[in-house]
């Protein structure tokens, strides 16, 4: 028999990596952030943890819901799931489209009111096109090669569709990775953090 558990997945992130804008010079170094949508879902009741490690969900005017990957309301796929109160994303694999945040409802341990404690996120790949997380696709939780940037307000910028598709055009395109800022090439016009490994540094010219 398997034990059925009550989640809500509370907050839906196309991630779009906000970085610093470097001064006239080029040499002001990045800040990572992330733009989030506030997003409810319902209860499923299908499987025996909502939205594990390869489980696909739907959406409907009632929120996102876990249905089988076989069924025609399918339209995203868990790629990894993390438990406890990192919720950023940057844990999730580079072809992510999108974080899903997940919560239990529970007004009796809930600490600001809204009667959800956090339980974690999910890793989101839809199964069709378009895929935000892609290079030059214009979201995702990481910002990668071949992504591209405008400018969001003063001192940021945030990811947008290489295609100009988004709602801003692109201003910028980072076109290679690198261990440090210096071993950019002269025409880099910003550096980007990216996420963490041996290559930490993305630079970026005008497009």
């Amino acid at each position: 028999m398997r034990v059925r558990r009550l989640w809500v997945g509370v907050v839906c992130v196309l991630a779009m990596a906000c970085q610093r804008i470097p001064g006239s010079d080029g040499s002001q170094t990045s800040g990572g952030g992330g733009l989030r949508e506030t997003q409810s879902a319902a209860p499923s009741g299908y499987g025996a943890v909502f939205l594990d490690r390869g489980d696909c969900s739907g959406r409907d005017g009632d929120g996102v819901h876990e249905v089988p990957c076989t069924s025609e309301k399918a339209a995203a796929r868990v790629l990894a799931r993390h438990e406890g109160g990192g919720t950023d994303g940057h844990a999730c694999p580079a072809v992510t489209d999108f974080v899903l945040h997940l919560s239990e409802r529970r007004p009796g341990l809930d600490e600001d009111g809204d009667g959800s404690v956090p339980q974690g996120y999910a890793c989101m790949r839809n199964l069709e096109p378009p895929h935000p997380g892609d290079p030059g696709g214009g979201g995702g939780p990481h910002t990668v090669v071949g992504d591209c940037l405008s400018s969001s307000r003063k001192g940021q910028v945030k990811e947008t569709a290489c295609d100009g598709s988004g709602e801003q055009r692109p201003e910028f395109e980072v076109t290679a990775a690198v261990d440090k800022r210096s071993a950019c090439p002269p025409s880099t016009d910003l550096f980007v953090q990216l996420p963490a490994g041996k290559r930490p540094v993305g630079c970026a010219r005008r497009v």
